[in-house]
């Protein structure tokens, strides 16, 4: 089986090469080969390698961005994955997305299941639930993982920005009123390849029984401050830290107060994950 993976370079796409070897002929393709803004382009990339699955990590992930491109975070975040779903489709083929815990408001503080009410408040939350809604209507056998907090040893992410500011600077003032559970991008990668052995040994069926949406988070929760201690205590990085609430650090973008996601669904059904605190552990060393 062919696999289209895109976003080859980003974090997680990076650890799917890995993660999926073996599964198929892994086919990567970064933003040079195929832009997801560019709607033409994705199409014809798809024709081209004719794939019988499509694993697309890529998206606009800029958050405070988007709030002034939010017609490039739609086209990458909802229209693209469209293109997407409608190629597989036509192509009897199977789609794995990846989206976020923004899709909610973050109001209840109580752990999101699936089939909670969506209701995004910045743009980027927008545009993935529309790029969820457009792969749910087009039909076809999909899986989309929604995670939270993404970080790894490589690109843009919390974890090395910390480290590096903390090794700068003598303070940190970090949020201390967002809660949410911080995802290894190896977590992803790996707990993806793990469902998609057993979707390559069902068949059809398997799709049938098992297709939709499930939260891919590590399990716990914690906050930003927490996260950032945890990240400091296992770099041996001395630094201070001073808590405060996001009141006090305003970005463009509006953040969900409570992101936290329960991934039960597919604990229970599909592939054990990783508490976020052990699986930072494990990333750092």
């Amino acid at each position: 089986m062919k696999i289209l993976l895109t976003g080859c370079s980003g974090q997680v796409g990076y650890e799917l090469q890995r993660s999926l070897q073996g599964l198929g002929e892994v086919i990567a393709v970064d933003r040079a080969r195929m832009d997801l803004a560019n709607l033409d382009q994705v199409r014809a990339v798809i024709r081209e390698v004719q794939p019988g699955l499509i694993v697309n990590p890529a998206a606009y992930t800029a958050v405070d961005k988007a709030e002034s491109e939010p017609e490039l975070a739609y086209r990458i975040n909802a229209q693209a994955p469209a293109v997407m779903a409608e190629e597989a489709k036509r192509l009897d083929a199977a789609l794995v997305h990846y989206s976020t815990d923004y899709v909610f408001p973050g109001t209840d503080p109580a752990p999101r299941v699936e089939t909670d009410v969506t209701g995004p408040v910045n743009v980027y939350g927008a545009s993935k639930l529309a790029g969820e809604q457009a792969i749910a209507a087009a039909g076809v056998r999909h899986l989309i993982f929604r995670t939270s907090w993404v970080y790894g040893m490589r690109g843009k992410n919390f974890l090395l920005t910390m480290q590096k500011l903390a090794r700068e600077r003598d303070m940190l003032r970090i949020v201390a009123d967002q809660h949410g559970a911080p995802t290894w991008s190896r977590t992803i990668a790996d707990s993806t390849a793990t469902v998609l052995a057993q979707a390559r040994a069902g068949g059809a069926a398997w799709w049938e029984a098992h297709g939709g949406t499930y939260h891919l988070s590590s399990q716990g929760q914690t906050t930003w401050f927490e996260f950032t201690q945890a990240i400091l205590e296992e770099a041996a990085i001395t630094c201070k830290l001073e808590p405060i609430t996001s009141a006090e650090y305003p970005t463009p973008a509006a953040r969900p107060a409570y992101s936290v996601m329960s991934s039960q669904k597919l604990v229970d059904s599909l592939c054990a994950l990783p508490h976020w605190r052990d699986a930072l552990r494990l990333c750092m060393r």
